[in-house]
């Protein structure tokens, strides 16, 4: 009698080739492309909490959405976040979320969040390269750009 196990996949969309794959050399550089991409009709509405997923030029390889919640907050599972980051073989990586508030200032929490995650990356040699925060306008807040990442 056979064994059978289910397999886990991680997929891209897109006919994009790695050559068009875009390059990330600053914040400004991954904050327009997130907010060009992000639903405009939830971002003043609910907490939704992304990852960018890059190869080692810095280029994205792709953007996963880890969670999507309410007004004031979103639950981050850190094993399925690193089990993306793992399965993709991201060598680094961008957090970023949206205020729905408007507010840029990140939270406690947000700053908790940030450092448990760094601590996490090293484990596996991975890098944070920023965590952004996201207004409903495209403002944003970069943990890099402000020295608290």
């Amino acid at each position: 009698m056979k064994h059978k196990v289910n397999e886990i996949k991680i997929s891209y969309r897109g006919e994009l080739k790695s050559s068009m794959w875009h390059k990330i050399g600053n914040s400004h550089d991954a904050a327009e492309l997130l907010f060009e991409d992000w639903d405009k009709n939830t971002i003043g509405i609910q907490e939704t909490f992304k990852v960018v997923l890059l190869n080692n030029s810095n280029k994205v390889k792709g953007v996963y959405q880890l969670s999507q919640g309410g007004i004031t907050g979103t639950l981050i599972d850190l094993r399925i976040l690193f089990a993306v980051i793992l399965k993709s073989l991201s060598v680094a990586v961008i957090l970023v979320h949206n205020h729905p508030s408007g507010k840029l200032q990140p939270s406690d929490a947000d700053k908790r969040l940030t450092n448990k995650i760094r601590k996490a990356s090293k484990l596996f040699d991975i890098t944070i390269l920023d965590h952004l925060i996201f207004a409903p306008d495209g403002d944003y807040y970069s943990f890099a750009d402000n020295g608290i990442l």
